[in-house]
């Protein structure tokens, strides 16, 4: 299955790949280079039914980071808990490969065979989602307005839920959805539709990108 998704993504991938600006072509490259990598491996590894306790197993060097139960206390640093599953896979796949970059996740992802990286994917896809928080302001009206003029509910859910490969948004921490609608802005962080969230963020102001977070993060 997910060899299938990855030959999808690939060629979602190409036919985005039209002649456009230096730095449209270097994410296609990144992520064209990525699933030709990431093909071979699948291809030669035999597939299992993920198991969600070997992943919680493993999710103990997570905690750390991530929070217990996948619920982030730590600043700038993801919530995992109810994450799609194979968004989850995803990422763990470009942190291996090196197409996304972090000085603490690459080590990790490294250190993960395939089926390590379906077992955790389907452990956080089974852990209840982070409650949002509920105080509110006026910048909700804001960001409901921006949301839906850049269609974020195509990909992300009515609910910002998520959905297979794509993230879930609801309840996430405010200041890491700030830092990532800031990575895909300047480039730093390319995602599996390539281009599509950099063309999303790419009109976009710094105080814009406040605005969406703040508005994701308090969707129940």
């Amino acid at each position: 299955m997910l060899s299938l998704q990855l030959s999808q993504t690939a060629s979602r991938a190409a036919m985005r790949c039209l002649p456009g600006d230096g730095q449209k072509r270097r994410q296609c490259a990144i992520l064209l280079a990525t699933v030709a990598i990431v093909t071979t491996l699948v291809a030669s590894t035999p597939a299992r039914a993920a198991d969600p306790a070997a992943g919680k197993a493993l999710s103990e060097s997570c905690t750390g980071c991530h929070g217990g139960d996948g619920i982030s206390e730590t600043p700038k640093t993801p919530s995992l808990a109810g994450q799609p599953d194979e968004f989850t896979q995803w990422q763990l796949i470009y942190f291996r490969s090196g197409a996304r970059k972090d000085q603490a996740m690459q080590p990790i992802a490294e250190s993960l065979e395939a089926n390590d990286i379906r077992n955790l994917g389907a452990y956080f896809a089974s852990l209840p989602p982070p409650a949002a928080p509920s105080a509110q302001d006026p910048r909700v009206d804001a960001g409901a307005k921006l949301a839906a003029e850049h269609r974020c509910p195509f990909c992300h859910g009515e609910h910002y839920e998520g959905n297979k490969a794509v993230a879930r948004l609801a309840g996430q921490r405010e200041d890491y959805l700030y830092k990532a609608l800031s990575d895909f802005k300047s480039g730093a962080r390319v995602g599996s539709g390539v281009a599509s969230m950099a063309d999303v963020v790419y009109s976009l102001q710094d105080d814009d990108l406040k605005l969406l977070a703040h508005y994701m993060a308090i969707q129940p």
